[in-house]
Parts: C-alpha cells; structure tokens; sequence
C-alpha cells in the first residue's frame, strides 16, 4: 500500500505513538495515508480506536519482525 507520510514510532511507549500520529496526520492533506510503524504492542488497540474516535479510517494493518504498520487514511 502506498502511503503519503511515514512516521517511525519505534521504541516509543503509549501514548507516544498515538500524540505523534496525531501531529503528523494534522500535516497531511484529507484522503492522504500515513503509514505507522511502531513497536509498543498496545499501538494496535490505540490506533484502531483513535482512528475511528478522530474520524480517519484504518485501512490496513500488518506485523512484520516485531514491529506493527498501520496504514490510516485522514478522514
């Protein structure tokens, strides 16, 4: 999947991943999708609900070696 933005979170604890997706998505542009890679096994909860809370769709994600990618679309 194509993504307009990618943010490394890796090694950030929660909150960390979600307070930065925030600020980044808020860069982007609607219908552009950023895509996440982090490492703390709570960003899979954390960033399915935060999307849906905030309007943005999780388009997809995926666990390759450890480390999660989220692909959200800005709502």
């Amino acid at each position: 999947m194509n993504a307009d933005k990618i943010l490394d979170a890796k090694g950030l604890a929660c909150p960390m991943p979600i307070v930065k997706t925030k600020k980044t998505i808020d860069q982007l542009e609607s219908g552009q999708v950023l895509e996440i890679h982090a490492t703390d096994k709570g960003a899979k909860n954390d960033l399915a609900a935060w999307s849906k809370s905030s309007g943005h769709e999780l388009v997809k994600q995926d666990e390759e070696n450890g480390v999660y990618k989220f692909w959200v679309k800005k709502g």
